[in-house]
């Protein structure tokens, strides 16, 4: 950020952070950004250590303050007129960096007393979620802007707004935490993993290994999941990989990756992201209690009926809810599809060969009744490369997503790494839309128009009197990725050409440039106002080669549509 980087530092608690933010947010070396985390976390105290750590993982605070009162403060602050402040986001894209740009900066001031990071999230950030009265809000707010220099402020505005980013992974995270403990990334990426609490306590547990340290078998805390092995997108030939017989074969399923963890006293579901989501899926926990104690499984939650995959929309049905009413385990059945075995009676096996763990995944899901709602992953069986293709063309009759190889030597890693695992997803559906309107992007992509809403062709009702050929361009899709870096400045030159209305954030431009969008599937949507929705849009392709009249209609999805709700009724 222009803004921080010419602002000298001091010495003091909040000050370091903003000093870190401003090392890493001047390179893009993985390697300097790891090593700044590495002196940062050595240098500072653990009050301090546990609420950085909790920001630069990617955790966030729920939302302590709307944006209409940080818009009411910078305005009071400044009085500049709302279409400034409006006009000045729009050009800068990121309006914790706007607020901090706009705050009139004076430097005759004397320099901030020192203040320690988790005093700033403890008296002032959780503070304004406490406070009711939106004046009193903006008080406290004004009150921290005067006392911090820009830096600081621009950190602190990126803190209470969830917009801090420093471009760092958390593998990148573990990297660091592991160096300054001591420990392999492997070690440190499981003591890290699931519920997190940003105190002193829960920092020197994870520097230290906690209650009972390391052991041979199961790492640390013992309700704690493995860090997720991910497989990579295989775009290569997959002729490359060598002899189709070194590689098992698996469904890529659209659900939810999760790992079941069953001990003595309880029963654990952990999503990747690292929530517990034992009580969305009842079923799938006493299922597990026909599991030898001590049992982890990782596989993928999915909506399942007849011994097949439903569609994930109805999996979003269950999806963040802490309890699950009776009526929902019968409209939304759910199964648990395990396809690794990462402990077995509180053995780690993650060191052992794929080959193995499966013949123990085996073992272990033979003892489960035939309906349990934990069921082994089928394999599937290729004697040559051209067979593995013909599988994965037959994927959407299946209902799934594509294959997965996994190595039959392979280990169990951390983290997405080449060579062992790969997906091999059948081709997405696509659609020829236009782009009608657009919003500004944030981070890397500010000041840019990136954010892009598409629309087909429908035909409305003569009542409503369009003109023309009575046609008109219905929403379906938003996306913002898959053009490169030229083509979104060219996209951004044409947006700011051919503004027809602005409205807040949003500018609606001439109907011109057609794209190609992809995307995994399609289902009826009552929240949209073309009645379906599609999942997972990016672009795929800028149609230069057509005129906006040759895009496709509403009329081609709905018949998608049906034609996709047939095929499952069909197939259950």
């Amino acid at each position: 950020s222009p803004l921080c980087l010419c602002v000298s530092v001091v010495d003091s608690p909040v000050q370091r952070f903003t000093q870190l933010f401003i090392e890493m947010d001047r390179t893009k070396r993985t390697s300097e950004k790891v090593a700044a985390m590495e002196r940062y976390f050595r240098e500072v105290p653990s009050e301090d250590a546990a609420w950085a750590l909790f920001f630069l993982s990617g955790r966030k605070l729920k939302r302590l303050v709307p944006s209409g009162v940080l818009h009411d403060a910078i305005a009071e602050v400044t009085a500049l007129p709302d279409w400034i402040i409006s006009e000045s986001y729009q050009s800068v894209g990121d309006f914790a960096e706007t607020l901090a740009l706009l705050f009139p900066h004076d430097r005759s001031k004397p320099t901030p007393g020192p203040i320690a990071l988790h005093q700033l999230v403890n008296d002032r950030m959780l503070r304004l979620r406490s406070i009711a009265d939106p004046k009193d809000q903006r008080a406290l707010i004004v009150q921290t802007w005067n006392e911090r220099d820009a830096a600081q402020r621009l950190v602190f505005n990126k803190l209470i707004t969830s917009n801090f980013r420093v471009g760092v992974t958390q593998t990148l995270v573990v990297r660091a935490l592991a160096a300054v403990a001591g420990v392999t990334p492997a070690i440190m990426a499981h003591r890290f993993a699931g519920a997190w609490e940003p105190t002193p306590d829960s920092f020197e547990r994870l520097m230290t290994g906690g209650v009972g340290g390391d052991s041979a078998g199961a790492i640390g805390d013992l309700a704690q999941p493995y860090p997720f092995y991910l497989a990579h997108p295989l775009v290569q030939p997959p002729e490359e990989l060598g002899a189709v017989s070194d590689w098992q074969i698996e469904w890529k399923y659209d659900g939810l990756r999760a790992q079941l963890i069953h001990r003595e006293l309880a029963t654990l579901i952990w999503s990747r992201g690292d929530e517990l989501i034992s009580g969305a899926f009842p079923e799938i926990a006493e299922a597990a209690a026909d599991l030898p104690p001590n049992t982890v499984l990782d596989g993928e939650i999915i909506a399942w009926e007849d011994d097949r995959p439903l569609p994930f929309a109805l999996l979003q049905r269950r999806i963040n809810r802490k309890q699950v009413e009776a009526a929902l385990w019968t409209d939304v059945p759910v199964a648990f599809i395990a396809f690794d075995v990462l402990e077995e009676n509180g053995n780690d096996l993650r060191e052992q060969p794929l080959v193995d763990r499966r013949r123990k995944l085996d073992e272990l899901l033979s003892q489960l009744p035939p309906n349990a709602s934990i069921k082994p992953a089928p394999l599937l069986s290729a004697r040559t490369w051209s067979d593995l293709s013909q599988h994965r063309l037959a994927s959407r009759e299946h209902s799934v997503e594509g294959v997965m190889l996994k190595r039959l030597s392979s280990t169990y890693g951390v983290g997405r790494k080449r060579g062992d695992w790969w997906k091999w997803k059948i081709d997405p559906y696509t659609v020829d839309a236009v782009l009608i309107y657009a919003q500004g992007g944030s981070g890397r992509r500010s000041g840019l128009f990136t954010d892009y809403t598409f629309g087909v062709w429908d035909r409305p009702d003569e009542s409503q009197g369009n003109g023309g050929d009575g046609r008109e361009l219905v929403p379906v899709a938003k996306a913002y990725s898959g053009l490169t870096d030229d083509e979104i400045r060219q996209v951004d030159r044409f947006i700011r050409r051919n503004t027809i209305e602005k409205r807040g954030p949003v500018r609606i431009v001439k109907p011109e440039l057609v794209f190609e969008l992809a995307f995994e599937a399609i289902q009826p949507s009552n929240r949209h106002k073309a009645g379906l929705a599609i999942r997972f849009p990016r672009m795929n392709r800028w149609r230069t080669d057509k005129k906006p009249e040759d895009a496709d209609t509403l009329e081609t999805l709905q018949a998608l549509l049906r034609s996709t709700m047939r095929e499952n009724r069909e197939e259950r």
